[in-house]
C-alpha cells in the first residue's frame, strides 16, 4: 500500500514544500554523468523532482511512481511533459532500453517484502541495456538513524504558500528487525485538520544487497557512500551483464 504521504492528495501537495533540500540528488545527476546516461529510469519518482532534473538536462526520463497523487504533482510542474509518468510498479513496465535506473531517497528500502523487492530488482534489470546500471541508496543500519525520529528531534512549523502554516514531526512507531515503523503527522492550521502517514522501512546489511543483486544478474562495480550524509548510506551501483 502507497504510504498517505505519497498517496493522499493534500500531503502529496505540501511533500516538495516541506522538503525543499534536495541536495541529496546532487550524486545521481553526477552518476549520470559519469555513465554518460541518454535515457534514464526514475523507480519511485514521486512528485517528479529528480526526473525533471535529468530532463532539463536533456536526458530522455520515464518516471514511474504508484501513487497517483505524487503523478499527480509531478504532472502539474512546469516542462512535466518532458517525461514520461507512468503509475504503477517496475514489475509491470513497457519494454525500455535505458542506460540508467534509479532508486533514490527512502524507495528501495520502502520496497519491504522479500518477493517484492527480487522482482523490483529483476524489473529494472530488464528495463536496462545491455552494459546499463542501476544505481540505488540505503541507510546502513549501524547509523540506527531511528534513534533520531522522534518529535523532539523533528517538529517544525512550515509556512507553504497558499496553504498556510503546517505543523508536522515524526514518531518511531515499532523496530521489528530488520524492519522500522513510523508516523508522520501534519496539522494544518488553516482549517485545523490533522493528517498522519504511517511508514516501514526494511533495513538491509551491505552484503544482503550485493547477494540480491549478484542473484538477479547484476555485476556490482562499486559501493559508496552518499556525500551529503558520510557514513551513513550506502550507495550500490550495479551493471546489467
Amino acid at each position: 500500500m502507497t504510504d498517505d504521504c505519497f498517496g493522499h492528495p493534500r500531503l502529496a501537495a505540501i511533500y516538495d514544500p516541506l522538503d525543499p533540500d534536495r541536495s541529496d540528488l546532487d550524486a545521481y545527476l553526477r552518476v549520470a554523468e559519469e555513465f554518460g546516461a541518454h535515457r534514464v529510469l526514475d523507480i519511485g519518482c514521486g512528485t517528479g523532482v529528480f526526473a525533471l532534473l535529468l530532463a532539463d538536462r536533456g536526458v530522455d526520463v520515464v518516471g514511474i511512481e504508484p501513487a497517483l497523487a505524487s503523478l499527480d504533482v509531478a504532472r502539474a510542474k512546469p516542462s512535466s511533459e518532458r517525461v514520461r509518468w507512468l503509475c504503477g510498479e517496475v514489475t509491470a513496465l513497457p519494454p525500455l532500453q535505458v542506460d540508467l535506473a534509479t532508486m533514490t531517497a527512502n524507495v528501495a528500502q520502502e520496497i519491504v517484502d522479500p518477493d517484492t523487492w527480487q522482482k523490483t530488482l529483476r524489473g529494472a534489470y530488464e528495463a536496462l541495456r545491455p552494459g546499463g546500471h542501476l544505481v540505488l541508496e540505503t541507510r546502513d543500519p549501524a547509523g540506527r538513524a531511528w534513534e533520531e525520529w522522534t518529535r523532539e528531534h523533528s517538529y517544525r512549523v512550515t509556512e507553504i504558500p497558499g496553504v498556510g502554516p503546517v505543523e508536522s514531526w515524526v514518531q518511531l512507531t515499532e523496530v521489528s528487525w530488520p524492519l522500522v515503523t513510523f508516523r508522520w503527522t501534519y496539522a494544518f492550521a488553516a482549517d485545523g485538520q490533522v493528517l498522519t502517514s504511517d511508514s516501514t522501512l526494511r533495513f538491509r546489511e551491505r552484503e544482503e544487497v550485493e547477494t540480491d543483486l549478484l542473484r538477479q544478474g547484476y555485476v556490482v562495480e562499486d559501493v559508496r557512500g552518499a556525500p551529503d550524509r558520510p557514513g551513513k548510506e550506502f550507495v550500490f551501483l550495479a551493471r546489467r551483464t
